[in-house]
């Protein structure tokens, strides 16, 4: 009997009633103010995890062991930022429904606001720990407020105060940093602090979102707005360990853009950040 030739992430093949974690692709890069291209991201990754192993000495762990249900890539429109959010929201809300949790894999990182529209439904006191090179706090960019750029204002559009912590930041315009410190948390350059935020944090329900420019450059060069600077794949498999003992109920990687790194060590290393948050995030019903 002939089968369909689907792809998936590696080890994520298994079926959507019996997966505890489902990973979904968003790729639009629309409102990319720099270097577009994320948009490829979900696909060319898919096709590249058969390049690492399910398996993770870090956390002795495999992919195989899991259920992890890979359901594609969505369809959005590129043209239309709140009608491909709409999808992305309508999506996420039926899988925290089914009382899953939402992977997904941008895209650029205007997308993590249409999952975190369904999850804050779902979970009111809703938590978000941001790993990121940018602080994405300004209220609008060239005039548009929906931006990869303003993504984490709109989000505190909805969470309010002292719900949102912010990592590796490096890079904002000067008011982002002023008005941040009054709403947010924000720790700059590395992941001091994670621990006590962590600990403040346990019980609560908690979105991730890592935006992979967080990384230095000399690690992750295929992004569309590089920042020097940037922590190493240790420091940041280290910060998401630290949260993994949270109550995660959403997560998202974003912000590859394949086609500025040929070597294809930047999708190399987003496949196993993936892969690394899948098995850290993962629990039992």
């Amino acid at each position: 009997m002939l089968n369909k030739n689907i792809e998936t992430f590696i080890g994520c093949d298994n079926e959507y009633d019996e997966s505890r974690i489902v990973i979904f692709g968003a790729p639009f890069d629309s409102t990319t103010s720099f270097r577009p291209g994320t948009r490829f991201a979900s696909k060319v990754m898919r096709g590249e995890s058969f390049g690492i192993e399910t398996y993770s000495p870090y956390q002795d762990k495999d992919l195989e062991d899991i259920n992890v249900y890979d359901g594609g890539d969505l369809e959005l429109s590129f043209g239309n930022p709140e009608k491909a959010l709409g999808r992305i929201e309508e999506y996420t809300q039926k899988v925290v429904e089914d009382g899953k949790v939402p992977c997904m894999i941008g895209g650029e990182h205007l997308v993590t606001l249409g999952a975190i529209r369904a999850v804050a439904k779902q979970y009111p006191d809703l938590h978000v720990i941001q790993f990121d090179a940018h602080a994405d706090l300004r209220d609008e960019y060239l005039g548009e407020q929906l931006s990869h750029a303003s993504v984490i204002h709109r989000v505190w559009d909805i969470l309010g105060d002292n719900r949102i912590f912010q990592f590796g930041i490096r890079s904002g315009d000067r008011s982002e940093f002023e008005w941040g410190k009054d709403h947010v948390f924000t720790n700059k350059f590395n992941f001091n602090g994670l621990e006590e935020v962590v600990e403040s944090l346990k019980g609560k329900p908690v979105y991730l979102t890592i935006d992979l420019d967080v990384l230095d450059p000399s690690v992750f060069p295929g992004t569309g707005t590089p920042e020097a600077g940037g922590v190493s794949f240790m420091e940041l498999l280290q910060g998401v360990l630290t949260v993994s003992g949270l109550n995660i109920v959403g997560c998202d990687v974003n912000e590859l853009s394949p086609i500025y790194d040929q070597s294809g060590v930047s999708t190399a290393v987003a496949c196993k950040v993936l892969r690394e948050l899948l098995l850290a995030v993962h629990t039992e019903k």
